[in-house]
């Protein structure tokens, strides 16, 4: 067990360091990244894609990046924006990596890009321990889900820069005590903004996008209790979470029966074998005609 864990420990050392050099490289050309992460089927794709389409109206530059396991069915109607979009295919790695995603941004990222906008993999548990670079963390959770989400993912809503709430449409129809809610993530992480949104209905648009330019434009950041009980934290002078270095106590997460034990020694594995297939918003457009 201390051989995985010490491994584990390196593989997360590796991933703050390329996170460090990758935010240092964007914000040098003017690109905050903005990291999603939710668990499958809670709207993070259809919220996105307004916010896309918000900000291809708006002419802000924008750019996204999708990683599945499989099928580019996200990067399909996330191009439905407009915006320059990219997919990537992890062959069943749970989570993206700062280095996996430097690669797939080099020779790609248009250089005038104010915001890239990475729709993680669907999963609250392995890529909550992978800085990549952003600016702006966003954990996202649908009304469905149940009001006890945060305390049973503390790592994912634990180091959140914003909570967003979906699905608020069909609110009342599901019971969601939005009261509970805000008070569970207030025990997780106190002081976090949670913002309300339907990508069906309306409610909140461009709510996340407006957070986000604030975050890239050196607005203050919302620094987690989490982050700075880290010893890895570094505060910056502007207040921007920078290297803002995850808790790495414990990486053996068991989500549902399925424990994840070798799983960051199988990414650094997965990185060589160059597992990550990838097409741009031109391949993706192609493909529906």
């Amino acid at each position: 067990m201390c051989r995985v864990v010490d491994l584990q420990q390196a593989v997360l050392a590796k991933n703050d360091a390329c996170a460090h050099t990758l935010r240092e490289d964007l914000a040098a050309r003017g690109t905050a990244v903005v990291n999603l992460l939710s668990s499958p089927g809670s709207g993070k794709t259809a919220l996105l894609e307004r916010e896309l389409t918000l900000a291809h109206s708006r002419g802000i530059p924008v750019a996204a990046l999708t990683a599945d396991l499989a099928t580019e069915n996200d990067a399909v109607r996330l191009a439905r924006s407009g915006v320059p979009v990219k997919q990537v295919l992890t062959d069943g790695l749970c989570h993206l990596e700062a280095e996996m995603l430097g690669g797939h941004l080099h020779g790609w990222l248009p250089a005038d890009t104010r915001l890239l906008f990475i729709e993680n993999v669907g999963n609250l548990v392995c890529p909550a321990s992978y800085d990549l670079g952003e600016t702006l963390r966003v954990v996202l959770a649908s009304v469905t889900e149940g009001e006890d989400k945060p305390l049973k993912y503390p790592t994912a809503f634990g180091l959140a820069h914003l909570v967003v709430v979906t699905k608020m449409d069909i609110a009342e129809a599901v019971s969601f005590d939005e009261k509970e809610f805000r008070a569970n993530v207030e025990r997780i992480n106190p002081g976090v903004e949670v913002v309300l949104t339907s990508a069906r209905g309306g409610e909140g648009d461009g709510l996340l996008l407006d957070r986000a330019l604030a975050a890239r434009d050196g607005a203050p950041v919302h620094i987690p209790v989490m982050t700075r009980k880290s010893h890895h934290v570094h505060d910056a002078e502007d207040g921007q979470p920078h290297d803002e270095g995850h808790t790495h106590e414990s990486h053996t997460h068991d989500d549902g029966g399925h424990t994840h034990h070798g799983e960051h020694a199988h990414a650094a594995r997965a990185q060589d074998r160059g597992h990550a297939h990838t097409t741009d918003s031109d391949t993706v457009a192609s493909s529906r005609s």
